[in-house]
């Protein structure tokens, strides 16, 4: 499951940023998936797993289309509200870092993957600021995978807050994890757990 979330974030994360905000939220899914597959098939080394370059591709255009503070709030849950400002701002920084860590350390050669990507329905509220955009993730003699990207708009563009695979949220999967740590040892405590998973010495 970790591989299929790893590629399924390459195709989000590594989509180009170019006018792209007036777009509906399953045609910005849509056109980053072909951007991806265009940018896999021209480069040899992208798509035989090359780690550096799909994190490099990575990192420069995912900024644009996560809100990783709405995935941070989810993740940390109820004491999210006791945090402070820096405590956040800290939280924010790690747990993104640790999902870039998670999906360079699954990265793998391309084997002819791709994502069908299908018309997005309304989410909470009047369906105007919240979406689900559907889509199946096809592998070569495999069965589809159903999966749901939660997106919500800010007001300027569209963003994804969540991933959801088979009906299991990779944010949420966290929760229990960061719940269980915060009862031990505190809001400060799982920074420091999470600035130890993200060192240096742990992404290889």
């Amino acid at each position: 499951m970790t591989k299929v979330l790893a590629f399924i974030a390459a195709f989000f994360l590594s989509g180009s940023a170019l006018a792209q905000q007036d777009l509906a939220p399953d045609q910005l899914v849509q056109k980053i998936t072909n951007d991806v597959l265009a940018a896999i098939k021209s480069d040899k080394d992208l798509a035989a797993g090359d780690k550096e370059k799909a994190l490099k591709l990575a990192e420069e255009k995912v900024l644009p289309y996560i809100d990783f503070e709405e995935s941070t709030r989810l993740a940390v849950g109820r004491a999210w509200s006791q945090a402070t400002p820096e405590q956040r701002k800290k939280l924010v920084g790690e747990f993104r870092n640790m999902l870039v860590r998670t999906y360079s350390n699954s990265i793998e050669a391309y084997q002819g993957q791709t994502m069908k990507v299908m018309p997005s329905r309304g989410g909470k509220g009047d369906g105007k600021d919240e979406a689900t955009v559907r889509a199946q993730f096809v592998r070569a003699g495999g069965k589809p995978l159903p999966i749901e990207f939660q997106m919500h708009n800010n007001g300027k563009s569209w963003k994804v807050y969540d991933i959801t695979v088979e009906g299991i949220s990779l944010v949420l999967t966290y929760r229990s994890e960061f719940d269980a740590v915060v009862k031990q040892e505190g809001i400060d405590g799982l920074i420091k757990r999470l600035t130890q998973k993200n060192s240096p010495a742990k992404l290889g």
